[in-house]
């Protein structure tokens, strides 16, 4: 059987650009180019003609922005939506401003003959398109029935087991994320209630981006939350966030939790990896932590979050239906590495209910 192939529109006003993603998605055999444009008011006329199943967009266009015309479109046509964002602080406050307006991935824009291993560029933002061009996209702030909490009796009953770390800090809570993290995390830090814990943070992303990333993450939150220094006490009501192109690791050392940052090589491709934030709780704290593996490509995390089960901590993963990708949080799954299946708008409270208890 044939399987239909995901019809591709570019939205950029570089002709050279548009060019060059044209030449890169037409070799993918599963990709079709419909055409570029290169204004949102081309891109408009172009998306009732062809119907394209995914655009790429520029956050810098004329006339009309990328940010305005993404949010005109998922009011009127949801659709999936990759952002190619400059490495400016301005493009990065953008970018994950288009994120939270419905983008489900973004890109840094890279032209031929720059300093990055252009193949490297090419294999990721074609699978990148590739992937999202098959999610389903409802626009921001859609009526999405909120299903009851599961019977958390099996959860609660880990917790209880598992040990407190100190007088002060309860548990150790380590979130790993990747395609479509940052949205996931808003929707589960927002009304997140667990004073005694600390929040350890691993998310896919360039380094440019981690800093703006931490300050959103800490305006949805009640935790004070920041990019982690190296040596920096974990202590509670505090949120740590993986510096961009570096590894995170919970170190404990004579009873004292500490942040250890470093630039050792990639994990499966990733710096920062949630598989080497995962193992570093699971050794640390074991029964005194709580693993939360969320939507992202790949598999990343997967392997560690089994590791922290193992270790007797608590774990979750985001179910199939909330994420945007269940590559992650699917294979943990699969590996049995999970605990439970949560829906994006469980988490949050579940976590919030189960750790007062065990407080």
């Amino acid at each position: 059987m044939l399987t239909q192939k995901i019809k591709v529109l570019i939205v950029d006003d570089s002709l050279a650009l548009c060019k060059f993603l044209e030449k890169i998605f037409t070799r993918d055999p599963d990709l079709e180019v419909v055409g570029y444009a290169l204004d949102a008011f081309v891109a408009r006329d172009m998306i009732k003609i062809h119907k394209p199943h995914v655009l790429t967009l520029d956050v810098e266009m004329p006339r009309m922005d990328g940010l305005t015309f993404l949010k005109n479109l998922m009011r009127l046509h949801p659709m999936p939506v990759v952002m190619l964002s400059s490495l400016t602080a301005a493009g990065a406050q953008v970018t994950l401003d288009a994120l939270q307006e419905g983008a489900v991935d973004f890109m840094v824009k890279r032209h031929p003959g720059s300093d990055q291993d252009l193949e490297l560029y090419v294999r990721d933002i074609v699978d990148r398109v590739k992937t999202a061009g098959r999610m389903q996209v409802v626009a921001p702030g859609s009526s999405i029935n909120q299903k009851a909490l599961p019977d958390l009796s099996e959860f609660k009953r880990k917790l209880l087991a598992g040990r407190r770390i100190n007088g002060q800090l309860s548990k150790v809570i380590a979130f790993g994320s990747s395609t479509g993290g940052p949205e996931a995390l808003r929707q589960v830090l927002t009304g997140f209630d667990a004073s005694r814990s600390a929040l350890m943070f691993a998310q896919h992303m360039p380094e440019r981006f981690m800093g703006p990333f931490a300050e959103r993450l800490s305006s949805w939150s009640s935790f004070d939350i920041r990019i982690a220094e190296n040596g920096e006490a974990v202590v509670p009501g505090r949120g740590y966030v993986a510096p961009g192109d570096m590894h995170l690791e919970l170190v404990c050392t004579n009873g004292k939790m500490t942040c250890l940052t470093r630039k050792t090589d990639a994990v499966r491709g990733h710096r920062p990896s949630v598989d080497v934030l995962f193992n570093s709780v699971a050794k640390s704290v074991g029964s005194a932590a709580v693993g939360v593996l969320l939507t992202g490509m790949g598999d990343d995390g997967a392997e560690g979050l089994t590791v922290m089960r193992n270790a007797g901590a608590m774990t979750v993963v985001q179910d199939k239906k909330s994420s945007a990708v269940w590559g992650m949080p699917g294979r943990a799954y699969e590996m049995g590495g999970a605990d439970g299946v949560l829906g994006l708008r469980q988490i949050s409270p579940a976590l919030t209910h189960l750790l007062k208890d065990a407080a």
